[in-house]
C-alpha cells in the first residue's frame, strides 16, 4: 500500500548522534523549519551511538597516540591531535548552550569527568612518550598535562595498570585530568527528545529508506517502507542528510549523485571485554590508552576505560578488531557485496592490494581465542581474573574507500562529507573520531550546504550564540581557549585547569 507523499523541509536519515545534532542546530538557527527523522530500527541510538558500541572517550585527542605520529626525523607531529582537540570544544559549547536554555536538565545524564592517560612500556615506547609529552605540553591546548616514568606515580593514577607488574621493563604515562566519559546513547535520546518536542519536527521509527529520487526543481523524494506493516510512503524534502553510520554508503549510492561515484566501504567489527564488578571498578578511574599494534587500524588502539552508562560504572578493555561483511551491527552479511558497483570495483581492489597487512591483522583478530584476548588485557591489568570479564560486541565501523587517480583507491580512517553539487543532499561517510566531533560535523554541513544563510542578517548571530568560538581559532588564541574551556567546564560540571586569564565568561567574546 502506498501512502500519500508528505512534505518537509529537511529529512534526516538515521536517528543517531549525527542526525540528532544537525537537526537541533538547524531548528535553533531556523525555528520555522520542518524536520522529519527516519530510522530503520525501533529506537534512536541503537547503532554506533549506543554507549556499548563506542569508546565514549570524549575524543579530545589527549591520550590517543595514533593522532601524534613520529616523523622520520624523530619529531612528533601534533597537528592532527590539535585539530581533534578543538573540535571537541565545539561539542562542549553546543551541549553547554542546550543546558543553559534548559533543553538538557542535567549534564550528569550523559557526561562525567574521567582523566585521560597514555601508558607505554619498553625503552623505545618510553622515549616516544617522553617526546610526545614535550611537544604537546608546550601548547596551551594541552596545558596541565602530566608526565611520569615513576612506577609509583603511575600506580597512584591507575592502580590496576601497575598492580602485579614486575621486572625491569621501563614504563611511562601521561595524564590530563580534564578528560571526560560521554554516554552518546543517552545524549542522543536527549537531543532527539528535544528536537521532536519542537513544532514541525518528528521521528519515524521502523522506517527503511528504499530509494532517493531527485525531482525536477531540486527536491528529493525519499521512498520509505515501514518494516512492521510493510506499508510504503514517500517524503518530499528540500534537503536530505544521510547520517546512517555504516548504512550511509548504500544510501549515497541509491541517490545516484555523481559526487558519490567510486566510493566504497571497508567494514571493521569489534569486541570488548567488560567488567561490571564494583570492587574492581572503584580502583580504576581513568581511560588508559596504549599504542596500536603495527598494521592495526586506529579504532583498535587498546584501552582500559572507565565507563559510566545508565548511572552504573563499568570497565571496558579493547576493542579487539575483526572483519564482518555487515555495514551495521543490526545489518546484513550481504551489505558489503551489495555495495559493490562498477565504479568502485577498482578502488576496492586497489585497497585490497595495498592493505594486505591490515587484512591479515583483522583475520588474525577474528581467529583469536579467549586466552589471546586475556593475554592482551594482561598487558594493561596484570592481575585481571578471567571470571570477572565477559565479551561485549561493539558497533560496526565502515571505513572510507575513496577513488584515487594515481593509486586507484585509498583507505581512510576519518570522516568525510560527500554532497550533491546543488547542496540539496549530503552523506557522512567514515567513523573515527565520530560522535565526539558531531558538532564540528554539523557545522561543516551548515558551511557546505547552507553557506548563504551564514550571514550577519540570517543565521550567523545565532550560531555565534550557540558556539561562542565560531570563527576564532582556539589553536591560535590561547586566552580565548582558556575562557571557553573554563566556561563549558562549569556548565558541564567537569574538571578544568584554570589560570587567571581563563576566568572571564566566554560569552563576552561572542
Amino acid at each position: 500500500m502506498q501512502a500519500s507523499d508528505r512534505e518537509t523541509d529537511v529529512v534526516l536519515i538515521g536517528a543517531g548522534i549525527m542526525s540528532a545534532t544537525l537537526g537541533v542546530f538547524l531548528k535553533e538557527l531556523e525555528p520555522s523549519l520542518t524536520i522529519q527523522m527516519l530510522e530503520v530500527l525501533e529506537d534512536c541510538a541503537r547503532e554506533s551511538s549506543d554507549a556499548w558500541n563506542n569508546a565514549g572517550t570524549g575524543h579530545a585527542a589527549n591520550c590517543e597516540m595514533n593522532y601524534t605520529p613520529e616523523q622520520p626525523d624523530g619529531s612528533i607531529d601534533i597537528s592532527k591531535a590539535l585539530q581533534v582537540n578543538v573540535e571537541f570544544d565545539l561539542s562542549r559549547q553546543f551541549w553547554s548552550y542546550l543546558i543553559g536554555k534548559g533543553a538538557i536538565a542535567d549534564p550528569r545524564a550523559f557526561i562525567h569527568p574521567v582523566p585521560h592517560m597514555s601508558f607505554v612500556h619498553g625503552p623505545e615506547n618510553v622515549a616516544f612518550l617522553r617526546k610526545r609529552f614535550k611537544a604537546m605540553s608546550a601548547h596551551h591546548c594541552y596545558e596541565g598535562m602530566e608526565h611520569t616514568e615513576d612506577p609509583r606515580q603511575i600506580a597512584e593514577w591507575a592502580p590496576l595498570v601497575m598492580d602485579g607488574r614486575t621486572g625491569d621493563d621501563p614504563v611511562a604515562a601521561t595524564r590530563i585530568i580534564t578528560g571526560t566519559d560521554v554516554d552518546y546513547g543517552a545524549l542522543t535520546h536527549l537531543l532527539v527528545g528535544h528536537l521532536v518536542s519542537q513544532p514541525g519536527c518528528a521521528v519515524s521509527y521502523n522506517s527503511c529508506v528504499t530509494g532517493l529520487v531527485r525531482e525536477e526543481g531540486g527536491r528529493w523524494r525519499v521512498e520509505v517502507r515501514d518494516t512492521a506493516s510493510g506499508e510504503t510512503r514517500s517524503v518530499r524534502a528540500k534537503f536530505v542528510f544521510i547520517g546512517a553510520g555504516g548504512g550511509a554508503l548504500p544510501l549515497l549510492e541509491k541517490s545516484g549523485i555523481p559526487e558519490g561515484r567510486g566510493y566504497g566501504g571497508f567494514p571493521v567489527s569489534g569486541i570488548w571485554l567488560r567488567c561490571d564488578d564494583p570492587e574492581i571498578n572503584k580502583r580504576h578511574h581513568a581511560k588508559v590508552y596504549g599504542k596500536a599494534a603495527v598494521g592495526s587500524p586506529p579504532m583498535s588502539v587498546p584501552h582500559l576505560d572507565t565507563r559510566v552508562i545508565g548511572g552504573q560504572r563499568s570497565l571496558l578493555f579493547g576493542p579487539y578488531a575483526g572483519f564482518s561483511s555487515k555495514f551495521l551491527k543490526h545489518g546484513s552479511l550481504l551489505d558489503l557485496f551489495e555495495s559493490i558497483r562498477p565504479a568502485n570495483v577498482k578502488p576496492l581492489l586497489s585497497v585490497a592490494r595495498d592493505n594486505f597487512d591490515l587484512t591479515e591483522y583483522l583475520v588474525g583478530q577474528v581467529l583469536q581465542s579467549e586466552s589471546h584476548r586475556l593475554a592482551a588485557l594482561d598487558e594493561y591489568f596484570p592481575k585481571a581474573d578471567p571470571k570477572d570479564w565477559r565479551l561485549q560486541v561493539a558497533g560496526q565501523r565502515v571505513q572510507i574507500i575513496k577513488p584515487d587517480v594515481k593509486r586507484g583507491g585509498l583507505l581512510e580512517f576519518g570522516t568525510e562529507l560527500v554532497g550533491a553539487d546543488d547542496h540539496s543532499l549530503v552523506a557522512l561517510l567514515g567513523a573515527s573520531p565520530g560522535a565526539s566531533t558531531a558538532a564540528f560535523i554539523a557545522i561543516s554541513v551548515l558551511e557546505k550546504c547552507f553557506a548563504g544563510e551564514l550571514t550577519a542578517s540570517a543565521w550567523l548571530p545565532k550560531l555565534k550564540q550557540i558556539i561562542p568560538s565560531y570563527g576564532v581559532s582556539l589553536i591560535d588564541d590561547a586566552d580565548f581557549c582558556r575562557q571557553i574551556r573554563a566556561a563549558t567546564a562549569a556548565v558541564l560540571k567537569v574538571d578544568d585547569i584554570q589560570r587567571p586569564a581563563a576566568r572571564a565568561p566566554a560569552a563576552k567574546r561572542a
